[in-house]
């Protein structure tokens, strides 16, 4: 109860120093942030959320990179309301897939990762992962679960900064500005930030899942 406690006084400062970050080129995180600070959840989008809560919960469990670190299901739904709208048949313009808006290269090398560890899971078989489709992004349970496992990789390569996990997860963990620890300075980042945050927040503080 004292870390989830912990977790929203972080998520709220992060708010914060958000707002107050410098102008950078490619538009200002703080523009963004402001522009979706006082945003809230949709009630149809819970509801559309609400079908596949029992997948974040089960794959937000596991510790992936730290022993006893686990993904905030609520980070989780926030970047899901915030990439897909809870739409499990969404694709981007990028031809990013699912629930997560996820990259099938990128899916693929996250799912030969899981598939190849001593991890065994619910929903999701070693070998659907070891042989990962493009189509299987569209199943829930293993767009979840990659989710899941890469939120938890760039939130342990970036000490948890929610900045650079949505910027690393919208533009790459190998871009430039992170090695410095920056954002990627990228209007539609920048946007995806503050969304991100501001539906955290708004989970966070409303407790709606639990």
């Amino acid at each position: 109860m004292r870390h989830r406690k912990a977790l929203t006084v972080h998520c709220l400062l992060l708010t914060i120093v958000l707002l107050s970050t410098a102008t950078v080129s490619g538009g200002s995180l703080s523009h963004s942030v402001g522009k979706y600070r006082d945003s809230s959840v949709h009630r149809q989008d819970i509801e559309k959320l609400a079908r596949y809560d029992h997948l974040i919960r089960y794959f937000a469990g596991f510790s992936y990179f730290r022993p006893k670190h686990k993904v905030s299901p609520d980070f989780v739904r926030a970047l899901i309301l915030a990439e897909s709208g809870a739409n499990p048949t969404a694709v981007s313009s990028k031809k990013a897939l699912g629930l997560g808006q996820i990259l099938f290269t990128t899916g693929q090398q996250a799912a030969k990762e899981l598939g190849g560890s001593r991890t065994t899971f619910r929903y999701v078989s070693r070998q659907q992962l070891q042989n990962l489709q493009e189509e299987d992004l569209f199943d829930p349970a293993i767009n979840i679960l990659i989710t899941c496992y890469l939120v938890a990789k760039y939130n342990f390569k970036f000490d948890g900064r929610l900045d650079l996990v949505v910027s690393a997860w919208n533009a790459g963990e190998y871009t430039e500005s992170l090695s410095r620890k920056s954002h990627a300075p990228y209007r539609e980042t920048e946007d995806l930030i503050g969304k991100v945050n501001a539906y955290y927040v708004y989970l966070l503080k409303n407790r709606v899942f639990r």
